[in-house]
């Protein structure tokens, strides 16, 4: 089933996973195990499709840095003068450290026994609960967050937030949910939760996209240049429209449906694997 896909034309398949990409960075339902399951139904798969799945996400952190340019520019512009943008720069800093450093130590062994279908569907159920689990909570204490913007977050409250993303080095689990139910928990507002995870995307996507580059080089030549540039096209687009739309959903909205949809989503991939429907290991 779905065999017909393993035939469509290279350029096409990455502009398909460009799309998937930008669209799922930033919402708590994990990118990268969209790409894995994306990918293998597109028969994109092995060391070089691996590479291009984590370098296109890219493409997805420079549309917040587009989208953020102004307060970017204004804290690039104040380093030298304003505590407040210091303040902030070190605090980003701080919450990317953790990831980056377990990811240089795991990742190898992470990609080599985690980057399947069927490990990636366990998290995305196992994700979905934490959704569910946070957001009942939250409404049970109804609690006021303790900070309602990114530029009153202090250096532990950073570092909780980096911890929250290491765990997003599981595939499946999602970057910007780990960030931003994490920051939930540790008393930041949705909102600032929410921003506060997309700048924490521009030194880890970079940082991830760079050291998977160099470390496999080996592996890329000119001719990969087309499929890696639509693929980055397709991931900054779709991800802006999206940055766009969630800053607007999470105003008025909880987390909840995302929740659910993961675990059907998961259930569907466990269960089509079970029963041979689709073959994921192709």
């Amino acid at each position: 089933m779905f065999e017909f896909l393993f035939a469509l034309p290279l350029l096409l398949k990455a502009a398909i996973l460009g799309v998937v990409e930008g669209l799922t960075e930033f919402l708590p339902i994990s990118s990268t195990g969209h790409l894995i399951l994306a990918s293998s139904l597109l028969g994109f798969s092995g060391d070089k499709e691996k590479l291009f799945d984590i370098a296109i996400q890219t493409g997805a952190m420079f549309s917040v840095i587009w989208y953020y340019r102004q307060k970017i520019g204004a804290v690039v512009r104040g380093l030298g003068s304003d505590p407040a943008a210091r303040r902030f720069s070190l605090n980003v800093l701080i919450a990317f450290l953790p990831a980056a450093m377990l990811g240089v130590l795991f990742a190898s062994r992470i990609k080599h026994y985690l980057f399947h279908p069927v490990p990636v569907a366990i998290a995305f159920i196992l994700g979905g609960l934490v959704i569910l689990w946070v957001e009942y909570r939250q409404r049970r204490l109804q609690r006021p967050p303790r900070i309602d913007s990114v530029d009153e977050m202090r250096a532990m409250d950073a570092l909780k937030m980096g911890v929250a993303q290491s765990f997003a080095l599981i595939p499946g689990t999602s970057r910007s949910g780990a960030t931003i139910i994490g920051g939930m928990l540790f008393g930041l507002s949705r909102r600032a939760a929410t921003e506060f995870s997309f700048f924490l995307a521009i030194p880890t996507l970079i940082g991830a996209g760079v050291y998977d580059c160099w470390k496999y080089r080996e592996l890329l030549s000119l001719d990969d240049l087309p499929m890696f540039g639509v693929g980055l096209a397709f991931a900054f687009f779709s991800a802006l429209a999206c940055v766009h739309w969630l800053l607007r959903y999470v105003a008025s909205h909880d987390f909840i449906p995302f929740a659910w949809y993961r675990i059907a989503f998961g259930l569907i991939v466990l269960t089509t694997a079970w029963t041979g429907v689709v073959n994921w290991s192709a």
